[in-house]
């Protein structure tokens, strides 16, 4: 029997994941998988929700694979070094030194700034005469973007070579892209890393800069540009995600909509949670590699192994969720693991937390009658298997 491939872009597959990952769940929680480029290879799929907790805190599994030999032959650039791509105890620094700028107390300054840049997104929706848009174009790419970007100082006019950048990195369209993009991306931030030192400003990358440890430990320049480098793609592109799945989950259930509307202040935070399990904006994880035999789901995996995480299997796995596949705003929360968890856990959560109630509850108020344009067309999915998403969301009002 060939093994399944999730690299392949099927058109089935890209269009309804889901109903792949619930194939391979019913017959256990764990699969080994086909995955391009073939370096990555054995690798195994872990699609139920307990067994994705312990691997996604599993200290057998890592994540770095610029050292010990894990992927020989493939160079790493300046934008490697960064928290997704390292473990304890250099994740543990890293993380710490990050923590004491990125703060929650920063993240909720930004709250009058998100709804004010919201409100002008909303603004320049509204006064289209067509009463029609693409709400990624109009709404959810500008807003983290913009936000991501005034957040690590990036001037306005360089936002969107990085939003091509990250696609490509996220969901290449072939190899060679995905390389260039690293190298370019990598050397942008180094360049706006150089600039910011000389001259530092009061927002995150200079404070990044700035701050010290206890004993004096600092970040080095290549870490500054593996964390701007992580900061820009997951702050923005997920969110973008976020607030696209989770308008096509309300329009295409006018009942929650409805509830939605009638109850914002009381159901909106349920209804954040709700989209992120449901059809969440990481499909899977990125890849860990097993430094040692051991065991996930009643299925061995061996030493130098490679592991995909399925966020959206877990999402809909119901050992774990009553009829998961039912999109339901009212759900009780039980833990979703859309942001991962353990060491891994996404670090931006609460920022995209704070943009996708905003950008919601503004889009709600704003446009009572929103639908999806018929005359857009079928839906283009993203591709790969790592980002879930469309390249548009014709909407009208």
């Amino acid at each position: 029997m060939p093994q399944p491939d999730i690299s392949a872009n099927d058109p089935d597959f890209r269009a309804d994941p889901h109903a792949y990952y619930a194939r391979l769940r019913a017959k256990g929680p764990v699969h080994r998988v086909e995955v391009s480029p073939p370096e990555f290879a054995p690798a195994l799929l872990v699609v139920g929700y307990e067994e994705a907790r312990q691997a996604l805190s599993h200290p057998g599994l890592r994540k770095d694979w610029k050292s010990g030999g894990v992927l020989p032959g493939v160079a790493a650039t300046t934008a490697n070094s960064n928290l997704l791509e390292t473990d304890p105890p250099q994740h543990t620094r890293l993380r710490r030194l990050v923590a004491r700028e990125f703060t929650t107390r920063r993240v909720e300054a930004m709250r009058p700034r998100v709804q004010q840049i919201t409100d002008e997104l909303l603004d320049a929706m509204a006064a289209r005469p067509e009463r029609s848009a693409d709400l990624i174009e109009a709404l959810a790419f500008p807003l983290p973007v913009t936000v991501i970007g005034e957040l690590l100082g990036v001037p306005e006019p360089d936002r969107e070579r990085f939003r091509h950048w990250s696609r490509e990195v996220l969901a290449p369209t072939s190899a060679t892209p995905r390389t260039t993009a690293h190298q370019k991306l990598g050397d942008y931030l180094a360049e706006l890393v150089g600039a910011k030192a000389e001259d530092p400003g009061e927002d995150l990358l200079s404070a990044l800069i700035r701050t010290r440890d206890e004993d004096g430990d600092a970040l080095s320049a290549t870490e500054l540009i593996g964390m701007a480098f992580l900061l820009l793609i997951a702050g923005h592109e997920t969110t973008v995600n976020l607030i696209s799945n989770g308008t096509r989950a309300l329009l295409a259930h006018p009942g929650q909509l409805a509830d939605l509307r009638a109850d914002c202040d009381g159901l909106l935070d349920g209804a954040i949670e709700e989209m992120l399990r449901y059809d969440g904006p990481v499909q899977n994880t990125t890849y860990r590699y097993a430094h040692e035999d051991m065991e996930i789901g009643g299925t061995a995996v061996p030493a130098g192994a490679t592991v995909l995480v399925s966020l959206a299997g877990a999402g809909r796995d119901p050992g774990r969720y009553e009829d998961p596949d039912a999109f339901d705003i009212r759900r009780a929360p039980r833990g979703h693991l859309a942001f991962g968890h353990g060491l891994h856990f996404c670090i931006g959560a609460p920022l995209a937390r704070l943009e996708g109630r905003i950008a919601f509850r503004g889009l709600l108020e704003r446009f009572p009658d929103l639908a999806e344009d018929p005359a857009g067309g079928p839906p283009d999915w993203i591709g790969g298997s790592l980002i879930r998403g469309v390249t548009r969301l014709p909407v009208r009002w």
